[in-house]
């Protein structure tokens, strides 16, 4: 399987690709996607660089799913609105592209890889490059990208099969007047 791994931002989105064959993980590609040539205040042709950016990394490496990180709430309101928007241009473009987009929190994604939930960048870069084998440290944007595919790796197949066990149904108390549940 073919797990690209997506660490969205409005400046810099990071991207990674690895394989995996049972326990066995093999790096394919990692890099960046960047907005910083345009204007701050160009809000609608950077989220169409990181849409276009991340349908080109699709059609490239051609993964068989996709995991992005979930955006946090961050003491600055503005900030998370405008990353919340760059996530939202990933997701579609990788969506746009049929794939499947399991998603985790940067705790999930740093626990999953370096053991420790508020682990810093730098001890994820270490582990990843561990992990992969790599002959250096991926950049940070990379590196939380090769994370997220790493985790994906690790508890998307323990995530399909629960949520295969325990599908939700709707409840008596749960119900509307018109008959909807939720």
């Amino acid at each position: 399987m073919r797990i690209l791994g997506i660490d969205p931002g409005l400046q810099i989105t990071g991207f990674g690709v690895v394989d995996v064959d049972g326990p066995q993980l093999q790096y394919v590609a990692s890099g960046t996607i960047k907005t910083t040539h345009l204007a701050r205040g160009d809000l609608p042709a950077r989220l169409k660089v990181l849409f276009d950016g991340v349908r080109e990394v699709v059609q490239r490496y051609q993964p068989d799913v996709a995991s992005v990180e979930i955006v946090f709430v961050n003491v600055n309101p503005q900030a998370t609105l405008l990353l919340g928007q760059a996530r939202g241009a990933c997701i579609t473009g990788l969506v746009s592209c049929d794939l499947a987009v399991a998603e985790y929190t940067a705790l999930q994604m740093k626990k999953a890889v370096a053991g420790y939930g508020k682990a810093a960048k730098a001890e994820v870069q270490q582990m990843v490059m561990r992990l992969l084998r790599l002959p250096a440290l991926p950049g940070k944007d990379a590196a939380d990208a090769l994370g997220l595919a790493i985790t994906h790796a690790h508890a998307g197949p323990s995530t399909a099969i629960l949520a295969a066990a325990t599908a939700l149904k709707p409840h008596a108390s749960a119900s509307y007047k018109a008959g909807r549940h939720y």
